[in-house]
């Protein structure tokens, strides 16, 4: 059965098909909403003590997919540089790095999936900066190097996590 919490987030993907729609207002409402859904589907989690391991996989995938779609949107439109979508995702590229590792050590069984603070400030700064490009705002060369920081950041937060928390999983009999 899906929850309120896991509904929320899968909510992010249609409003992320809306920016296919050329209307700023509309574009505005869509980021809005995404960000509420974000920030209301971990409440109601925790609040109704629903938060599975799915639910903690699906949120930041559900987050993922919206920038992504919405940069690939605002790239085709010109609004943005390729350079400077891929410094807005850096973040992921780090967090791929860190799946691969759980993967190939053993980890990935006994890894406990929960949310980072690096994780969301950097997707409440997408968020924020989708807005901006959305409403033509050009932000300065130097300013997305932040994301990178901010990938950087989660990525020592995850093997904090890692190190404090996870067992490697013996794959023999």
């Amino acid at each position: 059965m899906l929850s309120l919490s896991n509904s929320l987030s899968f909510l992010r993907a249609p409003l992320a098909f809306l920016f296919l729609i050329e209307n700023t207002t509309l574009r505005i409402v869509a980021i809005v909403l995404a960000m509420l859904t974000d920030s209301i589907d971990g409440y109601l989690a925790r609040r109704r003590q629903s938060v599975t391991r799915f639910g903690a996989i699906l949120d930041p995938a559900m987050d993922k997919f919206f920038v992504l779609f919405t940069l690939c949107v605002l790239f085709s439109e010109g609004r943005m540089e390729l350079w400077e979508g891929c410094a807005m995702i850096s973040r992921d590229f780090f967090l791929c790095l860190f799946g691969l590792y759980l993967s190939i050590s053993g980890y990935w069984e006994s890894y406990k999936f929960t949310a980072i603070r690096w994780g969301k400030v950097t997707t409440a700064l997408q968020f924020l900066v989708l807005i901006g490009l959305t409403l033509d705002i050009t932000f300065p060369t130097y300013f997305y190097g932040i994301f990178i920081l901010f990938g950087m950041l989660a990525f020592v937060e995850l093997w904090q996590i890692r190190k404090a928390t996870a067992h490697p999983v013996s794959t023999q009999d």
